[in-house]
């Protein structure tokens, strides 16, 4: 599982990769990979653009998770967050590959029932996607609800991890 730590974060340096699913950046700052997003989706990258050894490693990494062949990401994490949103991201790294949970399970899970639309949030404001994966939440009632990425990208990982 990855991990996250939660430091001072220094400066950020970023590259775009491409994938099957669409270009990404991966971003890092000295405490690990600090962001994970779609090119051209705001914030816009501040800082060095240029690969690393971490951000070339995401990018293998998420280039087999993409090809099925990976099911746990091994990198160092630093997203920058509150202690809530912090405690949401940690508990999306615990679900299982092909599974899904609901905002409720999430907010249960971080002992907090009613932080439902919290949870929500939190999952919006994460950096760092697909690695958290916050693709793997959905709505009380099984629907797809809200994705930095789309809603069809997020089926796609679905899907992806379904096997189909």
């Amino acid at each position: 599982m990855s991990h996250i730590f939660q430091e001072s974060p220094g400066a950020e340096t970023y590259y775009y990769y491409d994938f099957s699913i669409g270009t990404f950046g991966i971003a890092q700052t000295k405490n690990g990979i600090s962001r994970v997003f779609l090119k051209g989706q705001p914030p816009a990258p501040t800082g060095l653009q240029k690969a690393t050894v971490l951000t070339d490693e995401g990018a293998s990494q998420l280039q087999e998770y993409l090809a099925g062949t990976r099911r746990e990401f091994t990198l160092a994490l630093a997203p920058q967050g509150t202690p809530f949103q912090t405690a949401v991201w940690q508990e999306l790294q615990r679900i299982p590959y092909g599974e899904t949970r609901t905002y409720s399970q999430i907010a249960a899970a971080i002992g907090n029932h009613k932080a439902c639309r919290a949870v929500g949030m939190a999952n919006n404001r994460n950096p760092i996607m697909i690695i958290i994966p916050c693709h793997r939440v959905i709505g009380k009632n099984r629907s797809l609800v809200g994705y930095a990425g789309g809603l069809e990208l997020k089926q796609q990982l679905l899907d992806l991890e379904a096997g189909l």
